[in-house]
C-alpha cells in the first residue's frame, strides 16, 4: 500500500510573487491576487494581514476595496506563472522520492503529491521525513500544510481541510477514522453537491460513510461515490508523476505560421542537426524524444517518437515524424498554423562507437534505412503497432524455452567453444510451426503400451486415425526446478495427412494411465 504525502501550499500565489520580487518587496499589506470572474474582478488569493480583515478568496474585489479602503496592493493573477514555479518546487521535492505529482484541477492546483512508501527510511522514518520538509519548506519562507495517508484524497482532505497546522501522520489504514470529522467538501466534490449533503443532515465524511449508497447514487451520481472510496482507499487513484526536463531541446519559432507536414519534419531535422553535436560530445544519442507543436491561439500539439537503439541521424528522426504524421493525418489539427515547434529529447543511451563514413565513398552510415531496428521503428510509427519478438530461453520444455518481449536491438555473436571444434553433427529433431499456447489434452487414447506411440486419439472432437509416427523424443525438466512427470513426444500424421505433435507425460501403471496432450501443429 502506498504512502502519500500531500503538500498543500497555502497563499501560493502570493508566494510566488514574494520570492521573485524579493529584491524590491516593501511588505505592502494587505496583498490580495485577482483574477477576471463572474460579475468582475474577484479575489483569488490573500495573505494573512488581508485574511485578518475578513477578505476570502471568491469575493468581489470591488466590495473589498469598499469596506477595506484604497490601501490593498492587488496583483493580477498569473496561473502559468504559478504553474511553472510549482512545476520547479516539485524537481525540488525530488530529493524526497521519484514520484512527484502536482496537484490537478480537482485539488485546485496549489500543490503536489510525494509517494514515499519504499524512501521514508532513507530519512529516518516517517516522522523524520515530514519534519525535514516542514521545516525546509519555512526556512525558504514557503507556507504549507502537510499530511500523510495511504491514498491521495485522504491526505488532500487533512491538508486542506484539517484543523491541525503542524504535520499530520495517518497509521496504515486509518483512514477512516481520521476522515470522520471533516466536512463533505473535503472529498473535493462540487460545491453544489456539498450544500445538498449539509441540507440533507450529511455534514461529515464518517456521515456520509455510514449513509446507504444505492439513494446517494441515484441523487448525486457515481462521483460522490468515487470520491468517498478513494479516500477511503476502496478504489485507486492513480497519480500522473513529473517527468524530468529535458537536458536537450531546441526551438525554432515562425513569423507566419506554418502548417504544412513538409515543412514541419524539414524543421524537426534542423532542430535535430542542432542538438546532435551537444549529445555527441557527451557520447549519447536519442531514444525518446518529443516534439511539440505551439498554435497561434495557444493550444499545444506534441509527438511522442520512441526508438529501437540510440542515434543522432537527424534524417531517421525526420523519416519517422513523417510517419508519423502521415498516420495522424487531419487528427494534427494546425488550425491557424503553429508558431514554435519544439524538439527535446527525453531518452537517452550510450551511443556505441560505429564508423561514420567510408572514406572512399563518403557515405553517411547512420543514413542508411537497412536493418531491422529502422522497420521496427517505422512499424511503430507507420500503424502504431507494438512490435515484439521471440526471445530464446534457456530450456528444454518447449512452452519455457522462448517468451515474447517488446523488440529491442540485440545484437548476438555465436561462437562454438574451440574445444568442441566443429558444430554438432545431425539436425535437432523436428518442431512444430504452430506451438499452441496451452497444451489441449487429447481423448481416447489407444497405444501400444509402455513406449508405444498412439494409433488413435481425440482431440478437439475429431477422431485422428495415424498413419505415421516418429518418436519417442524424450524431455524432462531441469534438475533443480520442481518434479515434473518426464514427456515423450511423437510427430505424427493422420490419415487426411495433418501433422500434429503430441506428447504422453508420465508412464502407465496399474493403477493409473498416463496422459496425452497435444503442443503443436506441423505446415
Amino acid at each position: 500500500m502506498p504512502r502519500i504525502v500531500s503538500v498543500w501550499l497555502e497563499q501560493w500565489p502570493l508566494t510566488r510573487l514574494r520570492r521573485a520580487r524579493a529584491a524590491q518587496d516593501d511588505a505592502v499589506s494587505p496583498a490580495v491576487v485577482a483574477a477576471i470572474g463572474p460579475g468582475g474582478l474577484r479575489i483569488t488569493a490573500v495573505d494573512a494581514a488581508a485574511r485578518a480583515l475578513g477578505l476570502r478568496p471568491g469575493e468581489p474585489l470591488a466590495r473589498a476595496r469598499a469596506r477595506i479602503g484604497p490601501g490593498i496592493a492587488v496583483h493580477p493573477a498569473d496561473p502559468e506563472a504559478d504553474a511553472t514555479a510549482l512545476a520547479r518546487l516539485c524537481l525540488w521535492a525530488k530529493r524526497y522520492t521519484p514520484l512527484v505529482a502536482p496537484f490537478g484541477p480537482g485539488e485546485g492546483g496549489d500543490g503536489f503529491f510525494l509517494d514515499v512508501e519504499g524512501a521514508s527510511h532513507l530519512f529516518g522514518g516517517e516522522d523524520a521525513l515530514m519534519g525535514d520538509l516542514a521545516a525546509r519548506l519555512s526556512a525558504n519562507a514557503i507556507p504549507a500544510r502537510l499530511a500523510l495517508a495511504d491514498t491521495p484524497a485522504c491526505a488532500f482532505a487533512l491538508a486542506r481541510h484539517g484543523a491541525s497546522t503542524r504535520p499530520v501522520i495517518v497509521p496504515r489504514e486509518g483512514n477512516a477514522p481520521a476522515l470522520r470529522d471533516l466536512c463533505v467538501s473535503a472529498l473535493r466534490i462540487e460545491p453544489a453537491i456539498a450544500e445538498s449533503l449539509r441540507r440533507l443532515g450529511l455534514r461529515r465524511i464518517g456521515a456520509l460513510a455510514e449513509a446507504a449508497r444505492p439513494p446517494l447514487a441515484r441523487r448525486f451520481g457515481e462521483t460522490l461515490l468515487l470520491r468517498l472510496d478513494q479516500a477511503l482507499g476502496r478504489r485507486p487513484e492513480p497519480l500522473v508523476s513529473l517527468g524530468e526536463p529535458a537536458a536537450f531541446g531546441a526551438s525554432r519559432g515562425f513569423l507566419d505560421p506554418i502548417g504544412h507536414q513538409a515543412i514541419i519534419v524539414a524543421t524537426a531535422i534542423r532542430l535535430m542537426q542542432e542538438i546532435g553535436p551537444r549529445l555527441a560530445a557527451s557520447g549519447l544519442g536519442a531514444r525518446s524524444l518529443r516534439l511539440s507543436l505551439y498554435r497561434v491561439d495557444g493550444i499545444e500539439r506534441s509527438l511522442d517518437l520512441g526508438l529501437s537503439e540510440p542515434t543522432l541521424c537527424p534524417t531517421q528522426v525526420g523519416r519517422l515524424l513523417d510517419l508519423r504524421l502521415d498516420r495522424l493525418g487531419p487528427a494534427l489539427d494546425a488550425g491557424f498554423g503553429f508558431e514554435t515547434v519544439r524538439l527535446d529529447v527525453t531518452g537517452i543511451g550510450r551511443l556505441e562507437v560505429r564508423q561514420g563514413a567510408l572514406a572512399e565513398t563518403g557515405l553517411d552510415r547512420e543514413a542508411e534505412t537497412g536493418g531491422t531496428a529502422c522497420l521496427a521503428d517505422a512499424l511503430r510509427q507507420r500503424i502504431g503497432a507494438r512490435v515484439i519478438r521471440v526471445s530464446p530461453r534457456a530450456s528444454h520444455i518447449p512452452e519455457r524455452a522462448d517468451a515474447l518481449e517488446p523488440w529491442r536491438v540485440r545484437r548476438i555473436e555465436m561462437r562454438w567453444p574451440e574445444r568442441v571444434g566443429t558444430r554438432p553433427q545431425g539436425g535437432m529433431p523436428p518442431r512444430p510451426l504452430v506451438l499452441l499456447s496451452r497444451s489441449e489434452a487429447a481423448d481416447e487414447v489407444f497405444s501400444l503400451a509402455p513406449d508405444g506411440p498412439p494409433q488413435r486419439f481425440r482431440w478437439r472432437r475429431r477422431l485422428h486415425r495415424i498413419a505415421h509416427a516418429e518418436g519417442p523424443e524424450r524431455i524432462a525438466d531441469a534438475w533443480w526446478h520442481a518434479p515434473a512427470p518426464a514427456r515423450d513426444y511423437y510427430v505424427v500424421e493422420d490419415e487426411s495427412g495433418r501433422r500434429l505433435w503430441l506428447y504422453r507425460e508420465g508412464f502407465h501403471t496399474a493403477e493409473t494411465a498416463a496422459r496425452w496432450f497435444v503442443q503443436g501443429l506441423f505446415a
